[in-house]
């Protein structure tokens, strides 16, 4: 890691997000103070509108908080420019979506190799980096198809083997169970918790379901804005 030793991966610190929604505004973040520490698994849940998906781009960086500050991997977020964020992100945060967002003219080789390539690292360094994750997912077989022929689950599986490509400290995951069925989705979730855990990544995970948020040692519930319940599983 290359965070500040002993800073938690990520830091919030009374955070607050409004948009302008006609002649008022919405606040879809209200005061989150919040802190997940190193190689942390932490599900975040609520309703729709309730300000998990809010939370999970200002922890990306995608969006930007009226007030308050974000922490990840030991840096300010807003002490940065464009470019620094851009390259903190590509760096230190690996992000896995509900719709996969892999190119459809790549092959899931290519798709999980392309960040550490847009990054700078040598093509041979990235496509070896990307054969090791995909050997971990158990999609070696695969790793020459294109998208469209792959499974919803085997797509997810490239998304977090891509996640993990430039060993980030941080993943992120919005609804990655949302396309599934529910046997994909178990295992996409343990694989994310296990893979994340071996190689050290803190993981946030934002989902609806309760059979997600369930295997995960720590659960936040959102309400909103407002982080509401904060319950620890430590069996889990």
């Amino acid at each position: 890691m290359t965070g500040a030793a002993g800073m938690p991966a990520v830091r919030l610190d009374a955070v607050v997000k409004e948009y302008a929604v006609g002649a008022g505004v919405v606040r879809a973040v209200d005061g989150v103070t919040l802190a997940l520490e190193r190689g942390a698994f932490v599900a975040v849940t609520g309703r729709s509108g309730s300000g998990k998906s809010t939370l999970l781009n200002l922890i990306a960086g995608i969006d930007v908080p009226t007030s308050g500050t974000v922490w990840v991997d030991g840096v300010a977020l807003a002490a940065m420019d464009d470019d620094a964020l851009t390259r903190h992100r590509r760096a230190r945060i690996g992000m896995v979506h509900q719709f996969f967002n892999l190119l459809p003219t790549l092959s899931a080789r290519e798709n999980v190799a392309l960040p550490a390539l847009l990054a700078g690292r040598p093509e041979r360094d990235a496509l070896a980096r990307a054969d090791h994750l995909l050997g971990e997912v158990g999609l070696t077989p695969r790793r020459d198809a294109r998208p469209q022929t792959l499974s919803g689950g085997e797509m997810q599986r490239v998304a977090v083997a891509r996640a993990l490509v430039l060993e980030p400290a941080v993943v992120l995951a919005d609804e990655p169970t949302g396309n599934l069925d529910s046997r994909s989705a178990a295992e996409v979730v343990a694989m994310l918790r296990d893979l994340a855990a071996r190689h050290g990544a803190t993981v946030l995970l934002v989902t609806h379901s309760a059979e997600a948020a369930a295997a995960a040692p720590r659960i936040l519930e959102m309400r909103d804005g407002r982080i509401v319940a904060d319950r620890a599983e430590p069996g889990r």
